[in-house]
């Protein structure tokens, strides 16, 4: 399952970051979203989403969402 189809208000582990961008990845871990990391939806739009990790809240376009895969 990946970050597009995860409930909100609930919070998931991230269990893998699929994509083959090196840049889309080191981004990704300076905001702490990696394998084993937990982070919640806390809204969803139509073109992007708002996502807590750690500390902080994100928004985060839809392909990038579904770049992320949840356990």
């Amino acid at each position: 399952m990946n970050l597009m189809s995860a409930e909100e208000g609930r919070e998931y582990i991230v269990k893998s970051i699929e994509t083959d961008d090196e840049e889309l990845d080191a981004f990704l871990f300076s905001l702490g979203c990696y394998a084993g990391e937990p982070i919640t939806v806390v809204s969803r739009l139509k073109k992007m989403c708002t996502v807590s990790i750690k500390d902080g809240r994100y928004s985060i376009d839809n392909q990038l969402a579904e770049a992320i895969i949840l356990e």
